[in-house]
């Protein structure tokens, strides 16, 4: 593969509720919808879907959101955030080399709230159930809170270097009307969140979001007569190890080794730039602790600074490097990963008010499936 052969072209999301009223497809379809529209395009002129395997498929929505030929149809196979904001761009823009369709869709939709939640993920998994749960190692908060105590444990964190990171992502999201948590966090209010698994706090965990967002693929030669600013997908990597999810958060001889390093330098050689290039970040914030290593990963900064990082406030509003413009998945809105891509999408493209970065360029996007990491440069032509 080659960068800067596709662009992402239109890009769509439904308000992201603490609880909503809609169904999951009823969201993703408004998604698509949108995406579609901001794209410049009809349903009928979407030809490729890319769905995941979490949430209803293309016979659904196809039929949804009215398209008329769905001359190319996949799924993502990783977990998390790795699929629609990496995985999902690979396959569409090797659908659109291969002539197989213009135009390539890819949707994505939560609905946190329905019975078991996030939670139900792991729930399934055998090891899990016959091994873990038992004695009380379940939940995300637990497998990330083990993480934070190693990183501090190997590196040094104070408290209020961890709560830094989640203190910047409400400074962005305090400037975006859209987030789902706008009101002002300072370390006074970080503290006065309810502790859920130490040292990790409510502010340190992702939001419970029924929401969905989608995005259009085309060719680069096609987006320049698209109504937007094009921003093309300059470079994807995508990062594994060999631990299924059933002993990944206890086998891994370091739980908080992420395969983020082999997926950002696949990215930066695909798009020929490196970490110093960049204007912005956004950055997989499942939890803070999972955000200040993939900031490390991305080289940001050096590894062991993520939290010195955070806490100088590069990372801030005026920072030196902006990280999760939208308020990331602690404050803006919890659509595993896809919703940071369209972040990215849109503050390349201009016009985010008080909270566009200037003269942003270029943008690193990182998503996290736990034994799987993508990370997408994006750029503007």
């Amino acid at each position: 593969m080659h960068g800067n052969t596709v662009a992402i072209t239109g890009v769509g999301e439904t308000p992201f509720l603490r609880k909503g009223t809609k169904t999951l497809i009823h969201m993703m379809a408004d998604a698509c919808l949108a995406a579609i529209a901001d794209a410049g395009l009809t349903p009928a002129d979407i030809d490729g879907y890319i769905g995941n395997r979490m949430v209803p498929g293309s016979d659904d929505m196809g039929y949804a959101i009215g398209m008329k030929d769905r001359a190319f149809s996949a799924v993502t196979d990783v977990a998390g955030g790795t699929a629609p904001a990496g995985q999902a761009l690979i396959l569409a823009q090797l659908a659109i080399e291969a002539g197989l369709c213009r135009h390539v869709l890819v949707p994505y939709g939560i609905q946190s709230t329905k019975p078991g939640g996030v939670y139900g993920f792991h729930a399934k998994e055998p090891l899990k159930a016959a091994l873990e749960m038992p004695v009380g190692f379940f939940g995300q908060p637990t497998y990330f809170a083990s993480m934070a105590n190693r990183y501090a444990h190997d590196h040094g964190m104070s408290e209020e270097e961890l709560a830094s990171v989640a203190i910047t992502y409400r400074e962005w999201a305090v400037l975006n009307p859209n987030a789902q948590r706008r009101e002002p966090m300072g370390l006074e209010e970080y503290r006065l969140s309810p502790m859920i698994s130490t040292p990790l706090r409510a502010a340190d965990c992702c939001l419970t979001t029924d929401g969905a967002c989608a995005y259009v693929v085309s060719a680069v030669d096609r987006a320049a007569d698209m109504p937007h600013p094009v921003v093309q997908v300059s470079g994807v990597g995508i990062g594994t190890n060999n631990f299924p999810h059933g002993v990944l958060f206890t086998q891994n001889p370091c739980t908080y080794e992420y395969p983020g390093v082999a997926s950002a330098a696949k990215a930066y050689a695909m798009a020929g730039i490196g970490p110093e290039d960049l204007d912005l970040a956004q950055v997989y914030d499942g939890f803070s602790i999972s955000a200040l290593i993939q900031t490390e990963m991305l080289g940001l900064c050096g590894r062991g600074e993520g939290a010195r990082f955070y806490h100088e406030g590069h990372a801030r509003p005026g920072g030196r490097m902006p990280v999760n413009t939208s308020g990331g998945h602690l404050s803006g809105g919890y659509v595993p990963g896809i919703n940071l891509l369209i972040e990215g999408v849109r503050q390349l493209r201009g016009g985010e008010g008080a909270r566009q970065v200037p003269d942003a360029r270029i943008c690193a996007v990182s998503g996290l499936g736990g034994n799987s990491h993508s990370t997408t440069i994006l750029t503007r032509s």
